[in-house]
């Protein structure tokens, strides 16, 4: 659950409440035109007169230039034709038109020899020469970096600002500003800036980063600096695929690149004291994970000493109308090709090439110095609990320090978004648009020390309870920082009963997470579900089931829990666990004695305690006040729950043993889209009740289920020894961007398959007597589904096949399922 500082930036930008960025810079965006045929000139070399700033005109005559040294004067120019000046305003900015005006040229005659292009010849000695260019032969190296990242808000029309819920705001528009990616105007809303120290270890391979400043605009929680450093979000220009938003973009050097673009070698000159060839690139084809731009490169070593790019403007990706990237490169120490600039602009907007829908930039720039190679620490520095650690001292240092260690300035401006965005944040009216969306995104009304929820839970409906209301909330950090305090009453109008819980979460340490946690409930439960399963009070499962739901079970569950990380990927939890299950409604449970007879049960007990262990290696966090949300991790994450029931403790009347082993992962499958598996299996040794053994998670709602058997009920198999696999791949419309029609559409295809097979021991096919409608699973059952997503961006409807156990009762064989999928 993301905390309210951050929920409160979202809102800054939705609620569009900022100051001014511009002031210092002249920016310029226009295009380099043929006078008579009115045809853009691709590759113009545009430039201000008496200076060496200067850009190259792209495939469409386009180019854009920002600087704070202009001249007056604007030149383009171009062979054969008359170069062109055109006078500029400094510091301000401003469209142009350049109309280049032929000229008659006595050529000498020549004679045109087929050959290779010459771009293709340099890409091929930059592919041989990469692994020179990108290695690093020291066993360690060390640097300084500052990072600096920056929210706007864009497309801000007249009307909108004219919004009279805006009218206690309207002050904020006198200083909007224009940006010369797209030209969209744009009001800055958050700044942040980090100054941190990053570690390079080769043997044992470690990486560490101490984040010794930070400034961030509005936010006073230090969880978020994580984010702020160096090691969010990085990728590496020399490798075949570049990984942005977790999709793979072909490199414009990959070492097969030459068969997804097509190059032009359009300039050469110094940069520096090192001579370099400019080679421009574009896509050789539509609606690909692609870019377009140009790369610098070295005649001599073949390293890239520059290169800026941008997302192709066709690619099937969401909610990014556009994404410029760029890097510097400079040998250090004569030996060294190293990055000494990073920067990425985004433009990020819900539909797609519009400027009338607001939307925001997020530009994120870092810088590099003070570069040490093969000065490694010692190893204790390296075996920190955390990859990313935060000074203490962080936040406290004083704008001397930042005017001192600032490797580039702020503009006037940029200081005043500090100031600003904390005074605005004390509005009332803005308080009350951060309440009003952080109870949309919660699912909780915040009552300062308070809050009350979940809303979409005051009201259910199921054939047991008849009509439920539940009312319900849960302190805030405000109330007290480390612990949490929650708690829930619901009453059903058929059973006429009362249903509870409380639970309590005590967190001495965020990062890494130390937490003691403790639940009580007495309710009613869906056995048989997955853990992603919507809550059996969940207003909309309710609507939308195949089955009606008359298989729930009451349950009087205590757990209480320690969670330890030992550090960044790897965490032990230990549960103390007492679950009694209490048939209701015509459901039943029934034994067999050690003499044969069938003996019904009005409740089974048992009491565990269970070692849970998580290794999940360089796993990323959002992390919120109370609780943290994954944003994953390439490696695969491994799960593993050995639980022991204790006979005779609080009540428990079994002894047994349970582990549980699983491993999941999402991948990359080159261009093709991306690939996730969930492996899992078990085994129970004892014997227990059936509803103590593994009931196979089943789906009877509309509602797809990755982690669960859609076309499967509850409780129909039961197993104490089995395997489950799960494998899915999402193609990112390898196919229908191939159609024209559904190539404007961009919807997406997606397959998946998931299969089990368990047995059941003899013990406790002997202890129970299973209900009519559950089965053993010696024989597999599997189901397989092809789906559509991306289909209004945000939908995803699947066709599921069931594909074994076809003669069980309510076995259906097909189904539609739709579910909400936000991807990029």
């Amino acid at each position: 659950m993301i905390n309210k500082i951050l929920i409160s930036h979202l809102i800054l930008f939705m609620a569009l409440i900022s100051f001014n960025l511009s002031g210092q810079v002249t920016k310029i965006m226009g295009i380099v035109t043929d006078a008579e045929t009115k045809e853009p000139i691709p590759f113009a070399n545009v430039y201000f007169y008496g200076t060496t700033i200067g850009v190259t005109s792209d495939f469409e005559g386009h180019f854009s230039i920002e600087t704070k040294v202009p001249s007056d004067s604007l030149l383009a120019s171009y062979i054969g034709y008359k170069t062109q000046s055109i006078r500029i305003l400094k510091n301000r900015f401003q469209e142009v038109k350049f109309e280049l005006s032929s000229v008659n040229l006595d050529l000498p005659e020549f004679v045109i020899v087929a050959g290779e292009n010459p771009a293709e010849i340099i890409l091929r000695k930059i592919i041989a020469n990469k692994e020179n260019n990108r290695s690093k032969e020291f066993e360690a190296y060390q640097y300084e970096v500052y990072n600096k990242i920056q929210v706007d808000a864009n497309n801000l029309s007249e009307r909108f600002q004219n919004r009279r819920i805006l009218k206690p705001f309207s002050f904020i528009f006198e200083y909007m500003d224009t940006s010369t990616v797209n030209g969209k105007t744009y009001l800055p809303i958050f700044i942040s800036e980090s100054l941190s120290d990053f570690y390079f270890r080769k043997s044992p391979r470690s990486e560490k980063e101490v984040i010794k400043a930070a400034k961030v605009s509005g936010i006073e929680n230090q969880s978020i600096l994580q984010f702020l450093g160096d090691m969010f979000q990085r990728y590496d220009f020399y490798d075949n695929y570049i990984t942005i938003f977790q999709k793979n973009f072909v490199s414009p050097i990959a070492g097969f690149g030459i068969n997804t673009y097509r190059y032009y070698l359009v300039d050469s000159t110094f940069i520096g004291n090192k001579w370099c060839y400019e080679i421009m690139f574009k896509p050789r084809r539509k609606q690909e994970l692609t870019f377009t731009g140009h790369f610098w490169v070295h005649d001599t070593s073949f390293a890239i000493k520059s290169f800026e790019m941008r997302v192709a403007d066709d690619a099937n990706i969401n909610f990014i109308d556009d994404l410029v990237l760029s890097q510097q490169f400079d040998l250090i120490d004569g030996k060294y090709w190293m990055v000494i600039k990073d920067q990425g602009i985004g433009d990020f907007n819900i539909v797609d090439d519009t400027k009338r829908t607001l939307g925001f930039f997020g530009t994120k720039t870092t810088s590099y110095k003070d570069f040490i190679f093969n000065a490694p620490k010692e190893n204790k520095f390296y075996s920190m609990p955390t990859n990313v650690v935060v000074d203490e001292k962080a936040y406290k240092k004083d704008d001397a320090f930042w005017d001192q260690n600032r490797h580039d300035s702020l503009s006037k401006d940029e200081l005043a978004i500090y100031h600003m965005v904390d005074t605005l944040k004390n509005l009332p009216a803005f308080k009350t648009w951060i309440d009003i969306f952080e109870t949309v995104i919660t699912g909780y009304y915040r009552l300062e020390k308070f809050e009350i929820g979940p809303y979409a839970s005051l009201i259910s409906f199921n054939p047991i309870e008849g009509a439920r209301f539940r009312i319900g909330g849960r302190t805030t950090s405000k109330f007290n920082e480390h612990l949490r305090l929650e708690g829930y009453v619901a009453y059903g109008t058929l059973d006429n009963e009362f249903k509870y819980g409380l639970g309590f979460l005590y967190l001495p340490n965020k990062n890494p997470r130390r937490a003691f946690g403790g639940k009580y409930k007495h309710d009613i439960e869906q056995l048989g579900s997955s853990q992603n399963a919507f809550r059996e009070d969940f207003f909309f499962a309710a609507l939308f089931r195949r089955n009606p739901a008359n298989k729930l079970s009451m349950t009087n569950e205590y757990n209480l829990y320690y969670e330890h990380e030992w550090f960044n990927g790897f965490a032990n939890q230990i549960n103390l666990i007492h679950k009694e299950v209490i048939p209701v409604g015509e459901a039943k449970i029934e034994l067999y004695s050690p003499e044969g007879d069938v003996v019904q049960e009005d409740n089974v007990t048992t009491a565990e305690i269970r070692l849970d262990t998580r290794l999940a290696i360089n796993e990323k966090f959002i992390i919120g006040d109370f609780q943290r949300a994954s944003i994953g991790t390439r490696y695969p994450i491994i799960t593993v729950q050995y639980g022991y029931g204790i006979p005779g403790m609080l009540g428990g009347e079994y002894e047994y043993h349970r582990l549980e082993l699983g491993v999941r992962q999402w991948f990359n499958v080159f261009n093709l889209g991306w690939s996730k598996y969930m492996i899992e299996t078990g085994k129970i040794w004892g014997k227990l009740p059936y509803p103590f053994l593994e009931l196979h998670p089943g789906n009877e709602t509309f509602f797809f289920d990755e982690y669960a058997f859609n076309l499967m009920n509850y409780g129909e198999f039961v197993s104490d020894a089995y395997i489950s696999v799960f494998y899915t791949h999402h193609f990112d419309g390898l196919f229908l961007n191939r159609i024209p029609l559904f190539r404007k559409l961009k919807w997406r295809e997606v397959g998946y398959v998931r299969g089990a097979i368990g047995t059941l021991s003899q013990a406790n096919m002997d202890f129970n007597k299973l209900p009519p409608n559950t089965h053993l699973m010696e024989k597999p059952y599997y189901e397989a589904g092809i789906g559509i997503e991306n289909i209004f961006k945000v939908i995803r409807i699947d066709g599921i096949w069931r594909l074994s156990h076809l003669d069980n009762e309510n076995a259906q064989p097909f189904g539609l399922f739709v579910s909400l999928y936000f991807t990029f």
